[in-house]
């Protein structure tokens, strides 16, 4: 079964002129991990709200085409029953973290879901367990870094067991390293649990050897979907104001120049050691 299904998808908000989307189709497979990603401003969190019911539910307006999240219509599906199939983790984890512990903030879910007491317990000792924060249980968020409160939001959305987890921009507020070392975590991750993953990010330079799938957008439309290398190698992104992960760059110059023949790396490290070699090559 596909994760989640897009299909010549349209909304424009209540009282709004313009389509925040235009007619947008993709799928999102089991597994799968995606990169969404364009301008501000462009309709990725409009998807997300989509996908997850929120539109139309909370945020009424003119709603065209058909949205499938595992089988289900988002469109007439309670909220409550779509959060067991697919989370969003924000961009702010301070809008997601409210209580006065780890703990508490991970259990909030699985209360509402109106599970069993020591089903709470189990799920709460598990999703500590697996984002590798179970010495932060009895902490206060607002006494934690960026990067742990990060893991405590994804760890209050895992307790409710989602296949599809979403992420609008999780490393805004984190600095280069902090969001190299949570991107690899979130890689980790997926591949620990088995889940989906559709990840709004700007950081294109950390996430190119991670995904399988690049999608860009622009003005409320998909203009590219393919593989990380396809995408991040298509004059398409500079000419809407958006730089490819620059080590993709400084190959695909070396090739123009003559000095590469090959497909540009897209994991850091490698680069960077195939560039010494080239170097050398040509001293």
């Amino acid at each position: 079964m596909l994760a989640l299904a897009f299909n010549d998808f349209s909304f424009k908000y209540a009282g709004s002129t313009r389509f925040a989307l235009k007619d947008v189709s993709f799928k999102v497979s089991t597994g799968e991990f995606i990169l969404l990603t364009g301008p501000s401003g462009c309709g990725k969190s409009t998807i997300c709200r989509a996908a997850l019911g929120l539109i139309p539910q909370s945020y009424p307006g003119d709603y065209e085409g058909e949205i499938r999240i595992f089988g289900l219509d988002p469109k007439s599906t309670p909220i409550s029953l779509i959060a067991q199939k697919a989370g969003l983790v924000f961009q702010d984890p301070d809008n997601q973290l409210f209580t006065l512990s780890v703990e508490r903030d991970i259990a909030f879910g699985p209360e509402n879901l109106g599970l069993p007491k020591f089903e709470i317990v189990q799920r709460v000792d598990w999703a500590l367990h697996v984002v590798e924060i179970t010495h932060l249980r009895n902490k206060a968020p607002f006494e934690l870094s960026g990067g742990q409160k990060q893991r405590v939001a994804i760890a209050s959305i895992l307790a409710m067991r989602p296949s599809l987890l979403i992420l609008d921009e999780p490393t805004s507020f984190l600095d280069p390293l902090s969001a190299y070392k949570f991107l690899n975590f979130i890689s980790l991750l997926r591949h620990k649990l088995k889940i989906s993953i559709l990840m709004i990010e700007h950081r294109l330079d950390y996430l190119a050897p991670l995904v399988d799938r690049v999608i860009l957008m622009s003005e409320g439309q998909i203009l590219l979907d393919g593989s990380p290398i396809e995408v991040f190698s298509s004059p398409v992104l500079e000419r809407i104001g958006i730089s490819p992960p620059i080590h993709i760059a400084i190959f695909e110059r070396l090739s123009d120049l003559g000095y590469y023949n090959g497909v540009p790396p897209l994991d850091i490290p490698y680069a960077i050691e195939l560039l010494k070699s080239l170097v050398v090559k040509n001293v």
